[in-house]
């Protein structure tokens, strides 16, 4: 199975690597308390938060663009099962999660953030490769802007998160289509986003440490493995395909699930939300700064509504 995507790929797929996470049903997001792995907020632990995100969005960006590279020969469900794999060996060896001490209400978390992984890439992949990326993207971006929208009791936070949600249009520009599997699918994949914000929120507060990601990847690479050696088994494999793949999943899923993670510990959820508006800025401004992609007025412009969107809320947060 081949897939041709447009130039403005890597520019906007980064939107679909993102991460976050909680067990509560979207609504109004209830604060989660201090507690063991759960950092106190403040002026400077919201500035870290910051850091963390931005850093998330960098990482993205880049294992974004290295996965389109191995889409043609893997496939989107062949590229997310190798992911999801050198992601767990990663983390599991650097977290060296303690699970036998897990309780059960440690693992509820656990085991939701390890199903939203193994749902959320892999169908906002297959939503791509039948909708195609803007409309695709648009779509899931309407699971953080929710959680955002949902959780915010101010109004100047609800124009910021409407202003950044338009913007991410005029960044994707959707096309209409009307192949409603893909639709779905892609919609499928905002409730995972919105979920993953949510879950990884709590999983932050419940489990100290990096354990909670860790566990949650190694779980989601043992759900991989029939698909995925399916996938390997069906298509013609090469090392440069899979290597490309791997480095996908450091850098589109180990390091934002940490980063992430630790970032959800010191910024209220519907900042994280507003913020994830933010990983088409960077697609963008790499694929102009590294693959010599133009960017017109609109982009532009877009993009400078996007900061300043962000600039306000952390400003007034």
């Amino acid at each position: 199975m081949h897939f041709a995507y447009p130039p403005r790929w890597v520019r906007l797929l980064v939107m679909t690597l993102s991460t976050a996470s909680t067990a509560q049903r979207p609504g109004r997001v209830r604060p989660v308390s201090a507690g063991p792995g759960l950092a106190q907020a403040g002026p400077s632990g919201q500035l870290t938060g910051i850091a963390l995100m931005t850093g998330s969005a960098a990482a993205n960006q880049l294992g974004a663009a290295t996965a389109a590279l191995a889409f043609p020969v893997l496939g989107p469900a062949g590229v997310v099962a190798v992911r999801q794999w050198v992601a767990a060996v990663a983390l599991l060896a650097t977290a060296r999660p303690r699970v036998a001490s897990f309780t059960r209400r440690q693992w509820g978390p656990v085991i939701a953030l390890a199903l939203i992984f193994a749902t959320m890439n892999l169908s906002l992949y297959t939503a791509i490769s039948r909708v195609g990326l803007g409309l695709a993207v648009t779509l899931e971006f309407l699971g953080p802007l929710a959680v955002a929208l949902l959780a915010t009791h101010r109004r100047l936070d609800l124009g910021c998160a409407v202003i950044a949600g338009g913007a991410v249009v005029v960044l994707a520009r959707p096309q209409p289509s009307t192949d409603y599997l893909g639709i779905g699918l892609a919609l499928l994949a905002a409730v995972c986003w919105a979920c993953y914000i949510l879950v990884n929120r709590v999983v932050g507060a419940r489990v100290p440490g990096a354990q909670g990601p860790a566990a949650a990847a190694g779980l989601s690479a043992l759900l991989y493995l029939p698909i995925g050696g399916w996938v390997l088994a069906s298509h013609p494999v090469t090392l440069p395909a899979l290597g490309r793949a791997a480095l996908a999943g450091l850098l589109c899923s180990a390091v934002p699930m940490v980063a992430d993670l630790l970032a959800l510990r010191r910024v209220p959820a519907q900042f994280f939300g507003v913020f994830m508006s933010i990983n088409p800025v960077f697609a963008a401004l790499t694929g102009l700064a590294v693959l010599g992609q133009p960017l017109g007025l609109a982009d532009w412009l877009a993009i400078a509504a996007i900061v300043t969107a962000n600039a306000v809320s952390v400003s007034t947060s």
